[in-house]
């Protein structure tokens, strides 16, 4: 039976990825909606490659030139805000959920409502709005798959809930895994969306030198897979093969192993309950030879600390942690503040910030405005 899909944040990695593994079955998928945020251009001819239905821009500035691009394939062209959240909403029976940022929030939101299933690779939905989603998910029957591969490893070895004693989530360590603090203080963009295993977009990318990543990975956790922040690990695996663990109360401990190729986790959520086939490199354990782990160091990664912080504390604290990382990590990647900064932003940031807890979406989006309004200001006096 052919099942219909539709891809939010298509020109991205993860999404291009999907378009990718859609591509290697044509006749299995009906693509209802694709959109990005401002490549026209590449937005254009993916909708061209699986014949969408609809196309949408979010940047309404790039509507002419989308428009332009479709003329003459009887794809739909629309823009805006508005229009990406209508995308969302099509009725489908499997949306790629991959717009980067807190901007992806209202359009996962808008495809949860739709009772489907909605593969998550935006951590941001629930590091903000995580029970807002939860209980959208549980009053539509929506099905949340999990993308990320630390969560998607977990997701495929969570056996007997009630007889996991803890997860441990696996990190890279990121290009300055061993770096010291100096060469963190200098180390310039280019150097920090280096990633050593990883093809990633420039935001996640640094957010991994910082280890933000997996500070936000463990909050999406606790959201995911109901587990308190104590009982979440995180250990430091530079080779990126194992990609999480679930240890049971009998003292097994079940991982999920696969080259460093987020094809697939993808083709996991897109197939599933199935399996489908990926063109992911296949793993060869005998050439790899040896697996290592360390634990994060604290001191040189206080990000992982934050993160854990604002988990405890609740309330809208994970929203400001979100929302002020990804104005300094802009602002790293513009030049404007040191690697080191960004960390500092985010602290600063979080003190200023009484911690009532988000009731509504419009909260959420209040909050996010202020929090990125007050690392704007701290960023204004680093200059």
């Amino acid at each position: 039976m052919t099942k219909r899909v539709s891809i939010l944040g298509s020109t991205g990695s993860v999404g291009s990825s999907t378009i990718e593994l859609i591509e290697r079955q044509p006749e299995a998928y009906r693509v209802e909606a694709l959109t990005a945020h401002r490549n026209a251009e590449l937005l254009a001819a993916q909708a061209r490659r699986v014949t969408a239905a609809l196309a949408v821009i979010g940047d309404e500035g790039g509507y002419a030139d989308l428009k332009r691009a479709l003329a003459g394939s009887g794809i739909e062209a629309a823009a805006g805000a508005a229009a990406v959240v209508e995308a969302a909403g099509r009725r489908a029976d499997w949306v790629m959920a991959a717009i980067v940022g807190a901007a992806g929030l209202e359009p996962t939101l808008e495809a949860v409502r739709q009772g489907t299933v909605v593969a998550l690779a935006n951590k941001e939905c629930l590091v903000c709005a995580g029970n807002l989603l939860l209980e959208e998910v549980t009053r539509s029957g929506s099905v949340l798959l999990p993308v990320d591969s630390e969560h998607n490893a977990i997701f495929q070895v969570f056996e007997q809930r009630q007889n996991v004693e803890k997860i441990i989530l696996t990190a890279s360590g990121g290009p300055f895994r061993t770096a010291g603090r100096e060469e963190m203080r200098t180390a310039t963009p280019e150097a920090a969306v280096a990633h050593p295993n990883w093809r990633m977009g420039a935001k996640i990318s640094v957010d991994s030198a910082t280890m933000m990543n997996k500070g936000l990975e463990l909050i999406e956790a606790h959201y995911l897979f109901e587990m308190p922040e104590n009982r979440i690990d995180i250990l430091i695996h530079p080779q990126s093969i194992v990609h999480s663990l679930v240890c049971y109360v009998d003292g097994s401990v079940l991982a999920q192993l696969g080259a460093p190729d987020m094809r697939t986790p993808i083709a996991h959520t897109l197939g599933w309950p199935k399996r489908i086939g990926a063109p992911s490199a296949r793993l060869d354990l005998g050439r790899i030879a040896t697996l290592t782990f360390e634990p994060p160091d604290a001191e040189r990664f206080p990000a992982l600390s934050l993160a854990r912080e604002a988990l405890r504390e609740g309330g809208n604290a994970p929203i400001v942690l979100n929302a002020s990382n990804e104005e300094a990590v802009d602002s790293f990647l513009a030049e404007r503040i040191g690697f080191l900064d960004i960390v500092r932003v985010v602290e600063e940031t979080l003190r200023r910030f009484e911690k009532p807890a988000a009731r509504s979406v419009a909260e959420v989006t209040e909050i996010d405005r202020a929090a990125r309004r007050t690392a704007g200001e701290i960023i204004s006096r680093m200059k």
